[in-house]
């Protein structure tokens, strides 16, 4: 008997990826990226990559997508895409299809990462080998800031998906205050993710630029992180600390919400391309500045996910756990 085809993908605003599930064993082959531009629609960068992987009709969908799934449907913000497991089914009457948030699908992949696909922040090293009961969080900042968690019962996953990143931003010191003050002037409510993520890097450097009494440049994340490594801009150095520092405290607000003591594993293009700033940086000092609970947070591991696709490895686990 062949093998079952068990379709899975990861789809941002930018980039699809899409790959073959391996059906006996975690992980995944056949991978292929394919951008969303060129693409009219999500069903025809699917259909295009069926036929460049084995033209054979899937036996699963199970497709992670950056943002929320209403009525299993979803509607990109960042690309023109729509996304609805109805027509899925109707193009693809014999499979079973899921979708999932991008972080759920991270989430799920934490269970399955080995030793070198993980990097710790600070000096509490996590201990999730073997253990079955556990409950973890998972946040990562890109284009937006994704959050989520992890539930381990009785030898089952179970993922926490959610918008927590719209949580308001509640700043812990007096130059954040000051941040969140220029913030105020262009937006209503500011969330976590209007300072933890790309373009959040960006508002915290225009903001410490007009508070230094500086004219504000409309330059990118990428730019003001070559600022900081290039040495050459006082501003961005400051403001990648403030954003590590910021990212610190609102992991540890999740450690607090969810209760999620077994640790947080940081994912994302940002932190993966820049690790020794993030273990350099103030990020553990917000993590475990809880007040009374610092001696409780100071045992809660940290961790940088390293593995390059994890959003396609928790897929994964997904598809076959919906072919089983």
């Amino acid at each position: 008997m062949a093998d079952p085809c068990l379709l899975i993908g990861d789809i941002g605003g930018t980039n699809a990826r899409f790959a073959l599930a391996n059906p006996d064993k975690p992980g995944f082959h056949n991978e292929l990226i394919l951008s969303c531009a060129d693409y009219e629609t999500a069903d025809q960068a699917i259909a295009t990559y069926i036929e460049r992987s084995n033209d054979k009709q899937p036996d699963v969908i199970c497709l992670a997508v950056a943002g929320p799934i209403m009525d299993g449907r979803v509607r990109f913000l960042n690309n023109h895409w729509v996304i609805d497991s109805g027509t899925l089914l109707h193009n693809y009457p014999s499979s079973s299809v899921r979708l999932l948030n991008d972080f759920e699908a991270i989430a799920y992949s934490i269970p399955m990462l080995e030793d070198s696909d993980v990097e710790t922040i600070g000096l509490v090293p996590s201990e999730m080998h073997g253990k079955t009961e556990f409950t973890l969080g998972v946040l990562g900042p890109g284009t937006g800031l994704g959050v989520g968690g992890l539930l381990g019962r009785g030898g089952r996953n179970y993922p926490l998906a959610g918008e927590g990143s719209h949580s308001g931003f509640a700043p812990e010191t007096g130059l954040q205050f000051k941040v969140l003050r220029q913030l105020r002037q262009q937006h209503e409510r500011v969330s976590d993710e209007r300072l933890v993520s790309g373009p959040g890097l960006e508002n915290i450097y225009r903001a410490l630029c007009k508070i230094h009494g500086k004219e504000p440049l409309n330059i990118s994340a990428a730019e003001i992180f070559s600022r900081v490594l290039a040495k050459e801009d006082d501003v961005a150095v400051e403001s990648t600390e403030m954003f590590f520092e910021i990212l610190g405290q609102v992991a540890g607000n999740l450690v607090m919400t969810l209760g999620a003591y077994d640790g947080i594993y940081l994912a994302g293009g940002i932190l993966k391309r820049y690790p020794d700033l993030l273990k350099a940086s103030n990020f553990r000092s917000g993590f475990e500045s809880k007040g009374r609970h610092r001696s409780l947070m100071e045992k809660v591991p940290t961790s940088l996910i390293l593995h390059p696709q994890p959003g396609l490895l928790g897929a994964s686990y997904c598809a076959r756990e919906l072919f089983q």
